[in-house]
């Protein structure tokens, strides 16, 4: 018998709390997470999507990457929220610019890059080698608030914090903040991320062609 299991099999009184069984994390909050992607088998050679981390919609077509959020530290630590990073859609290049926009901004959180540092450095740690690059990056993100298909309200990450962040100096160290705008501290950005990531530069792939990410 598993010393686990409890011997009145039908009191679930110890039983643990269901996950999720919580409020929402304000919206606004800021907090460190860390990102993974569930694999959705999906490749494109033409693309660069390769080893099965993009996912395709049967319904719509869109290609995206279901990823999952974990919050690291802070008041709401081991939190999960799932978000749709967006690839491609046929009914325009919207969606994918978003997700373009949004998988830059994680890279500058994590590895502490400026937005509008364009030296050679900064645009290497911008590149991507595969999606393999972003399962498991760690930075600091600002929770919003959206409807499910239910039409119940969730937890959900878009925004990626950047250097630029009047409070991103301070919340490298792992401490969840309030809501934005509620934060009191002004210095700028000058500690390196205890979880960055080490640049690399970018290889090309076997077509030959450039990385989506580039």
């Amino acid at each position: 018998m598993n010393a686990n299991t409890s011997s009145n099999w039908n009191d679930f009184n110890d039983a643990e709390a269901q996950l999720g069984a919580f409020d929402l994390i304000p919206k606004g909050t800021i907090v460190p997470l860390r990102m993974t992607i569930k694999p959705g088998g999906h490749d494109d050679h033409s693309q660069g999507w390769t080893g099965g981390y993009a996912t395709e919609s049967f319904d719509t077509g869109a290609v995206y990457l279901a990823c999952e959020f974990v919050v690291t530290g802070g008041p709401f630590a081991k939190r999960k929220m799932w978000s749709n990073v967006g690839l491609h859609s046929k009914k325009g290049p919207t969606w994918g610019q978003m997700g373009r926009s949004f998988i830059r901004a994680a890279l500058n959180s994590s590895r502490n890059v400026h937005p509008q540092d364009n030296t050679p450095q900064a645009a290497a740690a911008r590149r991507i080698n595969s999606f393999a690059d972003l399962d498991g990056i760690e930075f600091i993100a600002r929770v919003d608030v959206e409807k499910d298909a239910k039409g119940e309200d969730r937890n959900v990450v878009k925004i990626a914090i950047e250097p630029d962040h009047k409070d991103y100096a301070a919340l490298i160290g792992g401490t969840a903040k309030g809501p934005a705008g509620g934060g009191n501290s002004g210095a700028p950005a000058q500690a390196t991320p205890a979880f960055a990531a080490p640049a690399r530069a970018a290889q090309p792939s076997a077509t030959g062609k450039p990385s989506w990410a580039q």
